[in-house]
């Protein structure tokens, strides 16, 4: 006979993880910090520790998130709201019986559990109790969402629970999925059920992926961004995929960094929802990125998937196991980082791409009309190599810079945002952190100091002064010249050995950005369809 269930650490017995309707769990362990979860893992082989004290662990065959798993429970509250296009459904039916075997799953089992915050902002703050089977995935949970005061852990009611089962094996036929992994999310319930993947990185994203559901009807913008502040308290923000440089340009020594992943824009200001950085490591430097580099030097950091040698060193140039290597760091180890996580109205908004055909300059200035264009086209490329079947550069649209996290349409988040930027007189510039001199595997990556100084040009006002030229395929404002900055590089096709062939691949790329917005077109207002690049002028 198994013995009665054991709990550590918790403080409020009456809403404890029976509350969620697991009855029967083994040993549970509530809000342990790093040593204790550090001791867990190591003690059930779940993680490596790192030759300076890192914790490593690895997540087999996901490494990355599953976006293909990932369901919405269709109910009558969600069916008007939700972008059905985007999202997948599963009946409140199928969501219950899921439920039901999470619940069995769990049975026996030891669990530990993080009580946490999404939200800066005091109105706006979603509180989450995490509860997961892997003691390595609560120290990352607690890495990177924040941490309430320890007064107020005997009083915190989740508002959202997220339960995250590896083990457990979803059946396609019983709960209405696609495979045996299944991130399933009940708006209305305020639950999020994680089963059959590893990777950590299903949790801070299931988060993300209520507030920008819930925040949207409260007046807030919800951002797939990060955010820092410079001495005077300009603020900016920088929208971007996943390779784009989002992480690595706002951790930028000279100015305070808010956030590098998800914020909030609200009548105070801007806001970050994440307590925590969660960083690409791939090649990582401690010439190029310093501040991210030391986090991997010591206790307290996840790394995920990050290949160790002999001596337990990472290696961060081996992506044997994945391209897709991270970090996972409490925000407080940047050193320049925000006490608040707050900041006022951002002055600048920067919206990063990689272009990898070469045709984009390295930094435009947009009009409104072509922010909002570029926020609902949010494009960037992926490049050889980096999926499996990529062979040559792909051009990737992802609507307001983060659709897979994007429950309600995009016109609902692109017509906020416009509207803030307009109230609050922000500058908006595109910056291609992307290739030059040709495409992929002709030309050059941009080179980070030019980006560098072109964005510190740009946010400190001094760029509004340049002399600009206007782009024929793309009819934004480009600088004709920057101080410290090699001229030739802010005209593409000058750093093209065969301008024929430039103005061939930027037609090419233009009639890639009119086909994907054809769905946007009959949601926006006419300024924004003029926004758009026009094929007649790149036919020139």
């Amino acid at each position: 006979m198994r013995a009665k269930a054991q709990e550590t650490g918790r403080r409020n017995p009456s809403i404890g993880v029976k509350a969620t309707g697991l009855q029967d769990p083994g040993h549970v362990y509530y809000n342990l910090g790093e040593a204790a979860l550090y001791e867990q893992s190591l003690c059930r082989q779940e993680a490596q520790l790192t030759d300076r004290g890192a914790l490593r662990a690895t997540t087999g065959h996901h490494t990355g998130r599953s976006a293909q798993d990932k369901y919405v429970v269709c109910d009558e509250t969600t069916e008007p709201d939700i972008w059905w296009d985007n999202n997948k459904a599963i009946s409140a039916e199928q969501f219950d019986a899921l439920f039901t075997d999470f619940q069995s799953h769990a049975r026996g089992k030891d669990l530990f559990v993080q009580d946490l915050i999404g939200g800066a902002d005091p109105d706006h703050g979603l509180e989450t109790r995490v509860i997961t089977e892997f003691a390595w995935h609560s120290l990352f949970i607690r890495n990177l969402l924040i941490r309430p005061d320890v007064d107020k852990i005997d009083a915190f009611v989740p508002k959202l629970t997220i339960i995250d089962l590896p083990g457990f094996r979803a059946d396609p036929s019983r709960h209405g999925c696609g495979s045996e992994t299944i991130i399933a999310v009940d708006l209305t319930r305020g639950l999020v059920l994680i089963g059959g993947t590893s990777y950590a990185g299903e949790m801070k994203k299931a988060v993300f992926t209520v507030l920008n559901h819930l925040l949207p009807e409260r007046g807030v913008m919800p951002m797939h961004c990060s955010a820092n502040l410079g001495p005077d308290g300009d603020a900016a923000v920088f929208f971007g995929l996943s390779g784009t440089g989002k992480t690595t340009l706002s951790a930028d020594p000279a100015r305070t960094l808010i956030g590098d992943d998800e914020h909030g824009w609200g009548a105070d200001g801007i806001f970050n929802f994440e307590g925590g950085c969660y960083a690409k490591t791939i090649r990582l430097s401690p010439e190029a990125e310093p501040e991210i580099f030391a986090t991997t030097q010591r206790f307290g950091t996840v790394l995920e998937n990050v290949v160790l040698g002999d001596d337990r060193a990472p290696d961060f140039d081996d992506g044997s196991l994945t391209e897709n290597t991270r970090c996972a760091y409490p925000l407080h180890f940047i050193p320049n980082a925000s006490d608040t996580g707050r900041a006022g109205h951002p002055r600048n908004i920067i919206m990063l791409t990689a272009d990898a055909f070469g045709v984009m300059p390295p930094i435009a200035k947009l009009t409104p009309a072509q922010a909002m264009y570029h926020f609902l086209s949010g494009y960037t490329a992926k490049v050889a190599g980096t999926e499996k079947g990529v062979t040559e550069p792909q051009a990737t649209f992802s609507t307001c810079f983060g659709a897979p996290f994007m429950p309600r349409h995009p016109s609902v988040y692109g017509n906020l945002l416009r509207n803030l930027i307009a109230r609050h007189d922000v500058d908006c510039w595109m910056v291609n952190t992307g290739w030059t001199g040709g495409a992929y595997g002709t030309g050059s990556r941009m080179p980070i100091k030019a980006t560098r100084r072109l964005l510190s040009a740009a946010l400190d006002g001094s760029l509004n002064s340049a002399e600009f030229r206007i782009d024929p395929h793309f009819g934004f404002r480009v600088p004709l010249a920057v101080e410290g900055v090699d001229s030739r590089i802010l005209d593409p096709q000058s750093t093209w050995t065969d301008p024929l062939a430039y103005d061939a691949q930027a037609k090419r790329l233009v009639n890639m950005f009119i086909d994907n917005f054809e769905k946007f077109e009959v949601h926006v207002d006419t300024d924004v369809l003029g926004a758009a690049p026009q094929i007649t002028q790149a036919a020139e």
